[in-house]
């Protein structure tokens, strides 16, 4: 079901909403200006798998390799993976069957491109991207753009070997041509704003980094090592590639490392001395160890943003639904002022305390979110959802309660240490970002139990 609602919006949503890309931001709201990945679903694979199609044969086949002796070694590449010039590189870095010391995420927002202090730091370089360090026994070179770097790699390794044969038709290859030119931009178009800043979940100084590089056995075409190194750029995470397309070198290396499997992509992290080769896995333990939470689905902060209008009515409606019409108002106050003092002891119960509806797709996020911080939690169900029917008699009330004592009637609602911090993309995210959710609390302490209270009946 969460791939099927996937699938349907995210056209609507990209389309209405990829202006908003470059609106200033002004509130919390508004904060999410990127889609990000979370762990993928079936509908980032399809996306990833049409971005490789879409480029074949490019970044996938193993060229010859070069008879040069003194082949310069790759020490750096900055890169930004949803940048198409970066690509059109990556893809000759495959070809070629070339390493790289360490791939250096700059996208915006990048410690390369932010943090003085940092290592890998760009300065004035920033916008000189894609940018490579090659090392050989005259010293060290940088090349910048897109035209410098694979002219460099035409000068040491050759051109690459044409699509078409020389005796084809001329017009046949100039067709030819001008479709490979007009797929270029369309890896970056599927995977629309992927990989192009640094995410929300490892912009905080308390964000675990690596202490030992990372080492990613990838090659361009492939479709989930795309997904792979996508995660690796929001998170800001340097990492030594091994280049391992179909017909490397590496694929031996790789067999060997596994028993046999030559399967990419394969990651290796010494500073866990783990090793792991589905996507799916990888991206999970990137979350988890090297970010302060795994964030929720992309689309739904712009659909959050959508539905922002409506929660005016859903004020308006709260009181109508719990009563508040009636022509004896002192029932309706009773049951609102009975349900604000369970609500009272109810948020102070737990560390953090979530009212949500069973079936919100914003709640579901929510939880994950919250799964993903090693803390305790306690969920109370309003029932469904908020519409008649589905919703309880007791979440009625309490919806009510929640919308004079908070001015939010919009489910999930986060409390932590007692205090009200609302919803997912308008609260809970934005405090996670800037810290203040983490400084609510008196102590951080492993999930043990995730309690649930209340039901639809």
């Amino acid at each position: 079901m969460r791939i099927l609602a996937t699938l349907w919006m995210y056209p609507l949503t990209v389309a209405a909403f990829a202006p908003a890309r470059w609106l200033p931001q002004t509130d919390n709201s508004c904060r999410m200006s990127k889609l990000h990945m979370s762990v993928p679903n079936g509908f980032d694979t399809l996306t990833s798998g049409l971005a490789s199609i879409a480029r074949l044969p490019f970044g996938t086949i193993v060229a010859s390799p070069s008879l040069s002796t003194n082949v310069p070694r790759i020490s750096a590449f900055y890169d930004m993976e949803g940048n198409t010039d970066c690509r059109l590189v990556r893809e000759r870095i495959s070809e070629l069957d070339l390493n790289v010391d360490t791939v250096i995420p700059a996208g915006e927002n990048s410690r390369a491109a932010k943090d003085a202090s940092y290592k890998y730091y760009l300065g004035d370089a920033v916008n000189t991207i894609p940018r490579m360090v090659v090392v050989d026994e005259s010293g060290e070179r940088v090349y910048s753009g897109r035209d410098e770097v694979l002219g460099f790699l035409t000068d040491v390794f050759g051109a690459r070997k044409p699509i078409m044969e020389e005796n084809e038709d001329e017009l046949k290859k100039k067709i030819v041509e001008a479709l490979v030119l007009l797929g270029e931009p369309l890896p970056s178009l599927l995977r629309f704003g992927r990989a192009q800043d640094v995410a929300g979940c490892a912009r905080s100084s308390e964000t675990p980094r690596p202490s030992k590089p990372l080492i990613m056995y990838s090659y361009e075409g492939n479709q989930f090592c795309r997904l792979v190194r996508e995660v690796l750029s929001e998170l800001d995470i340097p990492y030594e590639l091994k280049s391992a397309g179909k017909g490397s070198s590496k694929r031996a290396e790789l067999s060997e490392i596994t028993g046999g499997s030559t399967q990419c992509p394969f990651l290796i992290d010494p500073n866990t001395d783990s090793q792991m080769s589905e996507s799916k896995d990888i991206i999970e333990y990137l979350y988890k160890n090297y970010a302060t939470f795994t964030p929720p689905i992309e689309i739904l902060g712009y659909l959050s943003s959508a539905v922002t209008p409506l929660k005016s009515v859903y004020k308006v409606l709260a009181p109508l639904q719990a009563g508040s019409g009636r022509e004896d108002k002192s029932e309706y106050e009773a049951e609102i002022a009975a349900a604000k003092a369970e609500i009272e002891k109810e948020i102070v119960s737990d560390e953090v305390v979530i009212y949500t509806y069973s079936l919100s797709p914003f709640c579901t996020e929510a939880l994950g979110v919250l799964s993903s911080l090693d803390i305790d939690y306690k969920e109370i169900s309003l029932g469904l959802e908020w519409v008649p029917f589905l919703i309880s008699d007791e979440g009625v009330q309490k919806r009510a309660a929640l919308g004079e004592m908070t001015g939010q009637t919009s489910l999930p609602h986060v409390f932590v240490a007692g205090k009200s911090i609302g919803g997912l993309y308008e609260g809970l995210l934005p405090a996670l970002e800037d810290g203040s959710f983490q400084s609510l609390f008196k102590e951080k302490a492993p999930i043990g139990k995730v309690v649930l209270e209340g039901s639809f009946e």
